[in-house]
């Protein structure tokens, strides 16, 4: 099933020219800043893993991989990657990264169970990267001054995008004004709200909101987002004393007249909340897997990281209503028509 939202007397700001040269700009900028920012070293990434060894983001865990045989490994066969969550630990342990230092990525990935719109296409691109902590920075404090600094990179390549296009007025709060949230507050804000809604609802009110807490479950029983256990940590104690060192960072988009989510991120789960997880979703299995082996016998660093999708950031900062705008993939028929009806010309 696909889900369009078409914008009120939609007119694009910029041509195709433009956005081409625009999309090329964000991106450098944007990823000289990440980098400066938490003092991340580019690395080379996979597009796919081997299956079976838990290396692969089970995302929610009903997405389906793609998958393939590989004929030169016998019975073996490969994943394409849904993110590179795990993967980026286990490259953290092979490189010898210290405390304080991390990596980054350019990730490609496909996504067959995506429910196609403006912001979700098969195809995915994000900026991966990971960063070693000490065990005295997995707390909630530590994550939220990662944030800010990760949105104060963000807030900066607006402003350049304004110093390219006058026309595209920057409209981001400063970083000191970044919104924190937990979800159970955001939920006792919101009583008669779904969790999407309440996202639109307290991101049209701040504009810049990180809701902590993605993945546990709420008061009621109900969990604001999944997440899968074995990398996130979510149940851990961290903001006013609720469950939670992760989450996700949204904007409010003028253009579509709601919140589009450009980052997950978290602090990575420890041998005792990756237990914790596992036990709570029934999925003690996954402990003989490679990666989960790997976390138990202490050869994996710990962690904070996470993804910023590239296309979204781009259509932010472009003013764009569908992500096809930006990147080239595949869509339903009758969702091009009703695009190109609407002046929204997808590549």
């Amino acid at each position: 099933m696909s889900y369009l939202i078409l914008p009120k007397a939609y007119k694009p700001l910029l041509d195709l020219k433009q956005t081409e040269l625009g999309i090329k700009k964000i991106k450098e900028f944007f990823q000289m800043n990440l980098s400066s920012e938490l003092r991340l070293r580019r690395v080379t990434a996979p597009l796919f893993v081997l299956k079976g060894m838990g290396i692969n983001d089970d995302l929610n865990g009903v997405e389906r991989a793609v998958t393939f045989p590989i004929k030169d490994l016998g019975d073996a066969k490969a994943e394409v990657v849904h993110s590179l969550a795990k993967w980026k630990r286990l490259t953290l342990a092979e490189y010898h990264i210290e405390p304080g230092y991390g990596i980054y990525t350019d990730m490609n990935a496909i996504r067959a169970d995506e429910e196609l719109g403006n912001l979700h296409s098969l195809y995915v691109d994000q900026w991966d990267w990971e960063r070693v902590i000490t065990a005295e920075d997995r707390n909630v404090e530590f994550l939220k001054s990662i944030v800010t600094r990760i949105y104060a990179a963000m807030v900066r390549t607006e402003y350049m995008v304004y110093e390219m296009y006058p026309q595209i007025k920057p409209c981001l709060p400063s970083p000191e004004e970044l919104h924190f949230v937990h979800a159970e507050e955001l939920r006792r804000l919101y009583p008669d709200l779904s969790p999407k809604e309440r996202e639109h609802a307290i991101t049209k009110k701040h504009r810049a909101v990180f809701i902590i807490g993605i993945g546990c479950k709420l008061s009621d029983g109900k969990k604001h987002d999944g997440r899968a256990p074995d990398y996130d940590d979510y149940s851990t104690t961290g903001l006013n004393g609720l469950p939670g060192l992760n989450g996700d960072l949204l904007l409010w988009d003028d253009t579509l007249e709601r919140s589009i989510e450009l980052s997950s991120m978290g602090i990575r789960v420890d041998k005792t909340a990756l237990l914790r997880q596992l036990k709570e979703e029934g999925e003690e299995k996954r402990l003989e897997l490679y990666f989960h082996k790997r976390l138990m016998n202490d050869s994996l660093p710990l962690t904070i990281g996470g993804g910023i999708g590239q296309s979204r950031l781009c259509m932010y900062y472009l003013h764009k209503a569908h992500i096809g705008e930006i990147q080239a993939s595949i869509w339903p028929e009758e969702m091009r028509r009703e695009c190109e009806a609407n002046n929204i010309h997808l590549i």
